[in-house]
């Protein structure tokens, strides 16, 4: 496969913050976006917590980049990994940067890269920060993600919700994530509120580093039908998507409005002897 700037991506890890066990995952989820032509992992490779990731790094192709701990308690890795993105930006034809790493300091790169127009994938643990997460284009958990699933009931009759899962209603307590999936919604429906699930998905790859992934769910449209605010409905191969609540109110379909007089018009036999209002 022949590959170009446009689908060209860089891969640096933090290695002393990341998992060497889901390389084959990043690797495998970047395959779809492009090509990684650049594979780099940070790190004092003399440390023994490194051990995991010196196995994995010849046989999936990735150079070791060594950064001494110039002094106790402190290590070069951060800005090393920093000083060769800006290399990077400035002396190859890249369309996307993938960083893995858990540590909010490489937020600030993260809005650089972006703000020169490229496109930065982010894979992190749970531990994450909030401001690296919505800094990325995308983000994606390295974590297995477990599906949602009603709240569990003791032998009280209380509900109790299962900490380990992301309950239902665990996701309608998201606000940023009920907000993002509306916006996406209301942006792309019709006059019914019907919207294509691909426009939806377009919308919010655009808007938000969400992936739905993180919520335990293989499909978007799964997500959607996890969650009772909205409705949804297939249609031969398109699947649509509309919003059902808000406040906890159910939401009427607007009716479907004649626009025109001349739809009036058509739709009504003219004699000669009739009037045209022209």
């Amino acid at each position: 496969m022949t590959s170009n700037h446009s689908n060209s991506i860089a891969l640096l890890i933090d290695a002393d913050n990341a998992p060497a066990g889901k390389i084959d995952f990043i690797l495998s989820e970047l395959a779809a976006h492009g090509v990684v032509n650049i594979r780099r992992a940070y790190g004092n490779w003399t440390k023994p917590d490194l051990g995991g990731w010196i196995k994995v790094l010849h046989e999936n192709s990735i150079q070791p980049m060594q950064s001494f701990d110039l002094i106790k308690g402190k290590n070069a890795t951060d800005m090393a990994l920093v000083i060769d993105a800006m290399d990077l930006l400035y002396t190859k034809k890249l369309s996307t940067f993938c960083l893995v790493s858990s540590d909010s300091d490489f937020t600030p790169l993260i809005q650089r890269l972006r703000a020169d127009g490229k496109e930065v994938f982010g894979f992190g643990e749970q531990k994450t920060p909030t401001p690296f997460i919505n800094a990325c284009t995308r983000f994606i958990y390295l974590e297995e993600p477990r599906p949602a699933k009603p709240a569990t009931k003791q032998k009280t009759g209380q509900t109790k919700p299962d900490t380990k899962l992301q309950t239902v209603q665990n996701l309608k307590n998201n606000t940023k994530l009920i907000t993002t999936l509306r916006n996406a919604v209301s942006a792309s429906a019709d006059e019914e509120g019907w919207a294509n699930l691909s426009n939806i998905t377009n919308r919010i790859n655009n808007e938000s580093p969400i992936d739905h992934r993180t919520y335990g769910f293989k499909k978007l449209v799964d997500l959607f039908e996890a969650i009772d605010l909205f409705e949804v409905k297939r249609a031969n191969s398109v699947i649509l998507v509309r919003i059902a609540k808000v406040g906890g109110k159910k939401i009427q379909p607007r009716p479907v409005v004649k626009e025109s007089f001349y739809e009036d018009f058509n739709d009504n036999e003219v004699d000669d002897d009739d009037e045209i209002p022209f």
